[in-house]
């Protein structure tokens, strides 16, 4: 009787805390064990390994890939080397535990330095090139961050008498890598986790590449194997605040709930809105063995977060969260000619996955589609410079939009509709366009970028803070 619980990058940069609340706090011996703990990197390493996840500033990986000579990526690793051992230093005061992290880092580095340096050697060589062996390289710097926090954690709790176990899931030195739920019972076969505190890495090596499909989302691929894999009862995810009502920088920290309860089909929503509480394809396997799933503010460990269960459904028809997105782009193709031919939709589809523009939604009429996209500018403009190409009798335009929904597990009650646009009416905000599918799960209101904050503002006081039972609303 076991958990799986995972710690993120932020929290895990916050780590004497994490020591004083839910690592060890004030649990007795047995309350200690039976939990493992999947750890990512400390926050901004795995920027420093691959690049900036939101400015795209290279990182050590983005400077190989791009390199002509050797010093543009060694100079990046060398500093990185000097970074790790500088949290370490912050970690130990000890000689003992600073020495052995130390050695860690060190010894993973020099392993990375070497290949890198004979793959950018062979490579100089016609018969082989560099962009056959770039996800490896990719898959191989990841894996060094949750290594590192890893490590160190199983360091710290050691120190402080803990029986904690390291599971290196890197595959560091694997001959030859195998399926991943077979790495992950592998790797954890024999543990008796009554009696070890196990410590797991975010990354995992295997056969498929988690990187392939999930680039940097591979752990809660992680997360939710161990948990499936080792018959978890159940899987909590620690994030440095909690599942709240909306984002308390916007309506208020005084206004908004935590949740509570809800379902994956919120958690889906989410994910969609890109305000992941999971990654859909590590709830799907959590769901499909009937693992719940936990949410939980790391740094107040006494609040139980919210539960996200697959049979839970509200008993009051309510709003349970105001989420959204801002960086959303509406491509607008109009074209007489697509009344009752599919291609259009099939064709354009394929062409804004081929540039990996996410679509959260889209619409259409009789004679024109619009969707609404996710991603960088220069790919969305090169997406309308495509389509334009391709049918040139059309009419393509590109709005700046933003996204604002109303979610819950239990939203099934007239009236709803209504009392969402009135109150953005009511904020003078114009709605560009409405989506409301017959699950009724999500209510999708289309408003201009600019419009954003206030519409979420308007959304959680008129649907969760002035009242939120919507039987009596309607």
């Amino acid at each position: 009787m076991h958990t799986v619980e995972k710690i993120g990058g932020t929290s895990m940069s916050r780590f004497q805390e994490l020591m004083d609340t839910i690592l060890i706090g004030k649990r007795s011996e047995d309350q200690l064990y039976n939990r493992i703990f999947v750890v990512s990197a400390y926050g901004g390493i795995t920027n420093q390994l691959l690049e900036h996840k939101k400015t795209g500033e290279p990182g050590v990986y983005a400077r190989f890939a791009n390199a002509e000579s050797e010093e543009a990526w060694v100079e990046a690793l060398n500093k990185l080397q000097v970074n790790m051992q500088e949290i370490n230093s912050e970690l130990f005061d000890s000689e003992f535990e600073l020495t052995s992290a130390n050695n860690f880092v060190a010894e993973r580095l020099n392993d990375v330095r070497d290949c890198m340096k004979s793959l950018h050697h062979l490579c100089s060589y016609g018969h082989f090139q560099l962009e056959e062996h770039l996800m490896k390289v990719r898959e191989m710097l990841a894996s060094i961050g949750e290594a590192h926090s890893a490590y160190n954690s199983v360091l710290a709790l050691r120190k402080e008498g803990i029986n904690a176990r390291f599971v290196d899931l890197t595959g560091w030195h694997m001959a030859t890598p195998i399926p991943f739920e077979e790495m992950v019972a592998k790797q954890f076969d024999g543990i008796e986790f009554d009696k070890e505190l196990v410590i797991a890495t975010g990354y995992t090596h295997c056969e498929e590449g988690l990187m392939t499909t999930f680039d940097r989302g591979y752990s809660e691929m992680t997360f939710s194997a161990i948990a499936t894999v080792t018959g978890a009862t159940e899987a909590i995810i620690h994030k440095e605040y909690h599942l709240s009502s909306a984002d308390p920088m916007l309506v208020g920290m005084d206004n908004v709930v935590t949740i509570g309860r809800t379902n994956y089909d919120v958690a889906d929503q989410l994910s969609n809105l890109g305000m992941e509480a999971i990654h859909p394809k590590a709830a799907k396997g959590l769901r499909r063995c009937g693992v719940q799933l936990r949410v939980k503010n790391a740094f107040q460990p006494e609040d139980e977060g919210t539960l996200i269960s697959q049979e839970y459904r509200s008993e009051i028809p309510r709003v349970e969260i105001i989420a959204g997105r801002k960086d959303v782009f509406g491509i607008e193709i109009f074209d007489q000619e697509m009344l009752g031919d599919a291609g259009y939709d099939i064709e354009i589809s394929t062409l804004l996955r081929q540039l990996k523009l996410y679509v959260v939604n889209k619409d259409a009429d009789a004679n024109s589609i619009t969707y609404y996209v996710a991603g960088s500018r220069k790919m969305v403009n090169r997406a309308t410079r495509l389509i334009e190409d391709t049918y040139p009798e059309g009419a393509v335009q590109l709005h700046n939009l933003a996204i604002v929904s109303a979610i819950g597990s239990h939203m099934k009650v007239k009236g709803i509709l209504a009392r969402t646009v009135t109150a953005l009416a009511e904020a003078d905000i114009n709605v560009q366009a409405l989506h409301q599918s017959i699950r009724q799960v999500e209510m999708q209101c289309i408003v201009h970028e600019d419009d954003y904050d206030q519409a979420v503002i308007a959304l959680h006081q008129a649907l969760i803070e002035n009242g939120n039972n919507l039987h009596d609303a309607a």
